[in-house]
């Protein structure tokens, strides 16, 4: 009997050490999630940006098996305004120790955009910093004359923005994406291609933007004000299921509601793949700004409702308002060409073509644009789209064309893109004729992809919610 209690007072101790072993583990240890096999990513945007320029590669990555976790942005004020180099490297400094002890990993994966490639370069340089990246990607950026920090560089350049000189990280894989502007080569299907190449030494399942199982979809992202990246604290988000043929609501109440903090971030909303969706956005002082986009076919969570203080700040409070026009905000991370011949977008409102060598030369990169203003200059009901209204924003163009608005609604503006090289395939959408006196500016943006034609049918019932 002696021996039988003896042996069970062994078998206690021993699970009694088991357990002492498991509950003195780092609490951070049982915190991790299971490890992916690859690293995750960091995208830094360059001047004028946002996270909302990896939008698609988001997607492309998670369309090959990432998870949506794994794909981060570092966001700043890239005019310095408001926060200094030091402190975009200081939170790049805890973003990626956040994500090493989220995820159990030792380095990340970074990829620069434009300025974006000077805050890297000069992350870079600091040995320790240097020893968290794994692989870099520096996109139609800085040149270096050696790795930056000694870490394996893939440097994409775009042919576009090539001034005649060399252009090139030496040591790096360089490569040169022919007909490529200099936003395209952070969002094109090509940059995605070397990218997931370089990141896990193999060649991606797909380039293409793969629908998910279900329709079943999740929609996240931010509201800030622009260019700084900050949120619009005291604002509140709505978000709307429309009618893509006529840009009408279907219902007067709102599918969803989020009150805005200061961080920006709303989401993520339960959303249904096909559908279309108004994103009102209404400022604390109460100003409104409806935002819309072509149906989603994948989980998206870089969304990003990029407004301006109000009253009458920002770019917008340049143009012209009446209660007889409507101001529209016409975006794609892409570049609008109009001066290349068979290679030129063709982008209409209400059947006239904004694209033209005036509006949207492809060269220089100073002159380029990926968003049109649309507004009636002087409201005097006269249209000049050949024209374009000097601006000295970089990205941005203004044109100066009529487009009828009333308060409330009671029309449909239709926005027609033909994207350069895709063969005439077509991206449509309608919105409401929001009156510029009340609404200021309507922002549309469209896919920097196309994977068939995007054109809305009726096939919901066509009431007016306002």
């Amino acid at each position: 009997m002696k021996k039988f209690t003896d042996f069970v007072w062994m078998i206690m101790l021993v699970l009694i050490l088991i357990g002492l072993f498991f509950f003195s583990a780092p609490a951070s240890a049982g915190l991790c999630k299971p490890q992916f096999h690859y690293n995750p990513i960091i995208f830094v945007h360059g001047g004028a940006g946002s996270g909302s320029q990896f939008e698609s590669q988001a997607m492309r990555f998670t369309s090959n098996g990432y998870p949506q976790d794994y794909i981060n942005v570092l966001e700043y004020d890239s005019r310095f305004t408001i926060e200094t180099m030091t402190d975009v490297l200081n939170r790049m400094d805890q973003l990626i120790a956040d994500l090493k002890q989220k995820f159990c990993v030792e380095q990340v994966d970074v990829v620069g955009h434009s300025l974006g490639t000077s805050v890297m370069q000069t992350y870079l340089a600091t040995p320790s910093r240097a020893a968290n990246v794994a692989h870099y990607v520096n996109i139609d950026g800085r040149t270096a004359a050696a790795l930056p920090g000694g870490v394996p560089t893939l440097a994409l350049w775009a042919d576009k923005t090539n001034t005649g000189s060399i252009r090139e990280i030496v040591g790096a894989w360089n490569i040169t994406l022919n007909k490529t502007g200099h936003i395209q080569a952070a969002t094109g299907a090509e940059s995605f291609y070397y990218m997931y190449k370089f990141f896990t030494g193999k060649e991606p399942k797909t380039t293409e933007i793969l629908p998910e199982r279900g329709g079943k979809i999740t929609l996240a992202g931010r509201v800030v004000y622009f260019p700084q990246n900050i949120g619009v604290a005291g604002g509140t988000l709505k978000i709307y299921e429309i009618n893509g043929y006529t840009g009408a609501r279907l219902h007067r109440n709102p599918k969803a509601v989020y009150a805005i903090g200061p961080d920006g971030n709303w989401g993520p909303f339960k959303a249904r793949a096909g559908d279309y969706y108004e994103f009102m956005v209404i400022h604390p002082t109460g100003e409104l700004h409806p935002f819309y986009y072509q149906p989603f076919i994948r989980s998206n969570h870089l969304l990003r409702l990029n407004t301006s203080p109000e009253p009458g700040g920002g770019t917008s409070a340049v143009m012209d308002r009446s209660p007889n026009h409507a101001n529209l905000i016409i975006s794609r991370n892409k570049e609008y060409w109009g001066n290349q011949g068979v290679d030129n977008d063709i982008l209409a409102v209400n059947g006239v073509n904004l694209v033209n060598a005036a509006t949207c030369p492809a060269a220089p990169m100073s002159a380029t644009s990926s968003v049109l203003f649309v507004f009636d200059q002087m409201a005097d009901q006269i249209s000049h789209p050949e024209v374009a209204i000097p601006e000295t924003l970089t990205f941005f163009s203004m044109v100066d064309h009529f487009v009828p608005g009333a308060y409330p609604p009671n029309g449909t503006i239709r926005i027609t893109l033909i994207p350069r090289g895709e063969n005439g395939l077509m991206q449509v959408l309608n919105v409401p004729n929001w009156a510029s006196s009340v609404v200021r500016r309507i922002s549309v943006t469209f896919n920097d992809y196309t994977q068939g034609d995007s054109i809305p049918y009726d096939d919901r019932p066509w009431p007016w919610f306002w």
